[in-house]
């Protein structure tokens, strides 16, 4: 299993209709095969300069490949979190062998 997570700061104000409209065309992520347990998160600690998440799973690294090439990402990324996201950190992790 490979939990793939980001953290972002869009460059849209809080609230704002284009903030809302990045959030809701990135719920379409969901639906790329493959992608399990999708979830948003909005940052609650003054910790950090991110204000929102996204969470995912993939079952193994061949089904995080195929999302990565999938057109949905790779138009999402380009058309949306390019332009809009003003800085990120992706996290990508696998679980400790007990």
């Amino acid at each position: 299993m490979i939990r793939h997570t980001v953290a972002f700061r869009l460059h849209h104000a809080s609230g704002s209709a284009e903030e809302a409209s990045f959030l809701s065309d990135a719920e379409a992520l969901a639906a790329i095969p493959g992608v399990e347990r999708f979830e948003q998160l909005r940052q609650v600690s003054s910790k950090n300069g991110f204000s929102y998440g996204f969470s995912m799973e993939f079952a193994d690294q061949a089904a995080y490949d195929a999302y990565n090439e999938h057109p949905a990402h790779v138009a999402f990324v380009q058309d949306r979190w390019v332009p809009e996201v003003e800085d990120f950190l992706e996290l990508d992790y696998v679980p400790l062998d007990a």
